[in-house]
């Protein structure tokens, strides 16, 4: 019997964290929407959808984020380099992000001004509560970005090496706007690592 690949399955096992971009190759801003309309698909409590991104893909906006950076060449060689921010605050902006789904029809108004009213008692005084939220959903964001980019034959490397308050500074972000992380993404260049094995299931996986 033959089987079916998995396409979602193959991204995964696929997937490699590439420091290495072909510099000469690069997206159109239209391609660069399409990969960033496919990452706001990632779940968020709430669906608060408390995300940002930055798609830095001029030379000159490379030249400015190179040094916070801390002068990784990737940011320059890759197509495009995001700044991936959570948004403090959520709850300020959830009325807003939840009304297309009380038009479509998804949600009736009493359960989003339910969501809204516990989004509010949850978050509106607890700002370490706020932070956690934004780094969960920058993150959910940034791993479906990166097999998004996958699945278009593009490689993708995550990156925590950068200082966030200059990136901040640099890009005119608001006070609201965390950077969680920056990710390349562009085409592959010779040098790349292959996937990196990985520790055995049975060392990370207890059954309850």
């Amino acid at each position: 019997m033959s089987t079916v690949e998995n396409p979602v399955e193959s991204h995964i096992e696929s997937r490699i964290s590439a420091n290495h971009f072909d510099a000469a190759r690069l997206l159109a801003d239209h391609e660069i929407e399409d990969l960033i309309r496919l990452a706001t698909k990632a779940p968020s409590a709430f669906n608060l959808q408390n995300w940002k991104f930055v798609a830095v893909r001029t030379a000159d906006a490379k030249a400015r984020l190179l040094p916070h950076a801390y002068g990784q060449q990737k940011v320059v060689d890759a197509a495009v380099t995001f700044i991936v921010c959570g948004t403090l605050e959520p709850h300020r902006t959830l009325p807003v992000a939840l009304q297309p789904s009380v038009s479509a029809g998804l949600i009736d108004d009493a359960t989003r001004d339910g969501w809204v009213g516990a989004a509010r008692s949850m978050y509106q005084d607890n700002p370490a509560l706020q932070r956690d939220e934004a780094i969960r959903s920058a993150s959910l964001a940034a791993m479906t970005l990166m097999l998004a980019a996958q699945g278009k034959g593009l490689a993708s490397g995550p990156m925590i090496g950068f200082d966030p308050a200059g990136v901040a500074r640099e890009f005119g972000l608001a006070s609201t706007d965390l950077p969680a992380m920056l990710v390349t993404v562009g085409y592959p260049a010779p040098g790349n690592w292959p996937q990196k094995p990985r520790r055995p299931v049975a060392d990370v996986l207890l059954f309850a």
